[in-house]
């Protein structure tokens, strides 16, 4: 018989007590007098990425981001941001860890717990408002019918959460249950867009999450505030008020949140599955685009391929094509295998495991890989496409 690690018996602290090794006034990026440090190369391959970034806006095609949490650890927020609500990217996507420091920016503009200390002293990750205000908010937002980064995004945009009432909730789920129409509230109960993937059946299983959150959580109706003094850091936020996508693809148990008691998985796959098909219809308006993929070495190619499969699938029973855009991929390993002129490397050489450039070097479009520093690389784009470069 399989048994289960207790979460409701582990010793959680405040956020307070922990020391960390970032903070974000200290450490954000001013592109006006941040020293950029690029090699030649690098420098033309911003100064390709810019252009072929102005190309796509001119022809409305999709500019899409996928980074690492490293960026937001970086101090980068800001510039992706405003990048985005500049008008130069139409999309962001990041992992789980990129959310959690990008929330902790907003809310105590503070992130980076030492993990090697924390773990050997068995509290790394085992924080009460990381754990119990992100879940919750993805809680809340599955039942809203919002992804991942829009859950996070709006939590901090409202200084808080809005609760339904046990009352709702229970219609809800009845309403899934029977299929039949009950009294509407705030958020409709039955089925409203007969083209929409999800149904009544999908809002009841994220009603039942709720309930039993506000249940195990003593969670009153209404407004359950939550303050972000720091909130101007943050790309969740930013992009949530701009109205840009900002998606976020989890691996379950990969992040601290899963600590925490609050955590509802099945929650946490409603609300990604709609970023990941969010992040997929933009791969699907990629002809004549861009795609950037900076210190995201293995999320990004993965969900890359999968979505540009999908869209091409949809296309060609259009008579359509998905082959005219950029792929501009950036890390700081090196690579000594020329992908542009001698294509993929055979698997005895060890780059052929370099795995986000052998994906993108199957894509189609046009693929380059970038050895850089991301901040250098990110600020040299703003100015570039600002004309400071």
């Amino acid at each position: 018989m399989t048994s289960y690690l207790n979460r409701d018996a582990l010793k959680i602290l405040p956020l307070e007590r922990r020391v960390n090794k970032l903070d974000v006034e200290r450490d954000v990026i001013d592109p006006a007098t941040y020293p950029v440090e690029l090699s030649d190369e690098a420098w033309q391959d911003v100064k390709n990425a810019a252009a072929e970034l102005r190309r796509a806006r001119q022809l409305g095609a999709a500019r899409m981001l996928t980074y690492g949490a490293h960026a937001i650890k970086n101090g980068l927020g800001v510039i992706l941001a405003r990048l985005a609500e500049l008008g130069w990217l139409t999309h962001l996507t990041t992992n789980g860890a990129g959310v959690i420091h990008d929330w902790e920016f907003a809310f105590q503009g503070r992130s980076g717990e030492d993990v090697k200390r924390y773990t050997s002293e068995g509290q790394f990750g085992i924080w009460d408002e990381t754990g119990l205000y992100i879940n919750l908010a993805i809680v809340v937002g599955a039942y809203r019918e919002l992804g991942y980064g829009e859950s996070v995004g709006e939590m901090i945009a409202n200084e808080g959460l809005v609760i339904p009432s046990d009352e709702e909730l229970r219609y809800a789920m009845l309403a899934g249950a029977d299929c039949a129409s009950f009294p509407q509230y705030d958020h409709p109960v039955v089925d409203a867009d007969p083209a929409s993937p999800w149904d009544s059946l999908d809002r009841a299983g994220a009603a039942a999450d709720l309930l039993r959150a506000k249940r195990r959580f003593a969670l009153p109706d209404g407004k359950f505030p939550i303050p972000h003094p720091t909130r101007d850091y943050s790309v969740a936020y930013r992009l949530r008020r701009a109205e840009v996508p900002f998606s976020c693809c989890p691996m379950i148990g990969c992040d601290i949140i899963y600590t925490h008691p609050a955590n509802r998985c099945a929650a946490i796959g409603r609300a990604a599955e709609r970023d990941f098909l969010s992040y997929a219809n933009s791969v699907a308006q990629l002809e004549g685009g861009v795609y950037l993929s900076v210190g995201s070495a293995v999320l990004s190619p993965m969900i890359f391929e999968k979505s540009l499969s999908m869209s091409r699938n949809l296309a060609r029973q259009k008579d359509q094509t998905i082959s005219d855009f950029a792929i501009h991929v950036v890390d700081l390993a090196t690579s000594s295998w020329d992908w542009t002129k001698n294509g993929e490397p055979p698997m005895t050489d060890p780059a052929y495991y370099l795995r986000y450039c052998k994906t993108f070097s199957r894509m189609g479009g046009r693929m380059t890989y970038c050895s850089a520093d991301n901040r250098s690389w990110f600020v040299a784009l703003l100015n570039e496409l600002e004309g400071k470069g």
